[in-house]
């Protein structure tokens, strides 16, 4: 049903948008790959850049704790055999205990980078939208589009206020809800 509903959405919106399109004048219409303006920006290269610098350090620590570990854990079943079965138990959980913490802290650093790419790329974002507003304002375009969807969109063709005007209209029509 909300499948539906989005789909006769999409098709009026994008039937009024061919009206207003058809009624104006030399309307200028343009598309922006955002995947690729992301991808190829300087802004962006230097925001990885700048994350990666922010997190080499961590990064070098879980990758000297992994090694650590793998050390403890040969060294651990190498010597199973000679030990007795109170310090094998002690072993075995010490060696449990320590792959907890590295997970753990494995776990933690991703949250962390990927919390921090987010907040990155959000600002990307917002620095780009801005960048296609001012380039259309610029050069004249009517309407912007990428394939998320309409990046700016002139005055000349916004047909929201009369859209907003017919449903005012039908829902004033509309018997009082009991």
């Amino acid at each position: 049903m909300t499948r539906k509903l989005g789909i006769l959405t999409s098709a009026i919106c994008g039937a009024l948008l061919f009206a207003a399109m058809a009624s104006a004048q030399d309307v200028k219409i343009g598309f922006v790959n955002v995947g690729r303006l992301i991808s190829e920006s300087p802004q962006a290269t230097s925001a990885m850049e700048a994350l990666q610098e922010e997190f080499a350090p961590r990064q070098r620590e879980i990758i000297a704790m992994q090694n650590t570990f793998k050390e403890k854990q040969t060294q651990t079943q190498r010597d199973l055999e000679v030990m007795g079965p109170e310090e094998r138990r002690n072993s075995e959980q010490q060696l449990r205990k320590e792959e907890r913490d590295l997970s753990r802290t494995q776990q933690e650093f991703t949250e962390d980078i990927n919390l921090r790419r987010n907040e990155a790329l959000g600002k990307l974002q917002r620095e780009l939208l801005r960048e296609v507003q001012i380039f259309a304002t610029n050069e004249g375009f009517d309407l912007v589009v990428s394939s998320d969807g309409v990046l700016y969109a002139s005055p000349v063709i916004d047909i929201t206020e009369q859209v907003l005007e017919g449903l005012k209209a039908s829902y004033a029509k509309q018997p009082a809800a009991n």
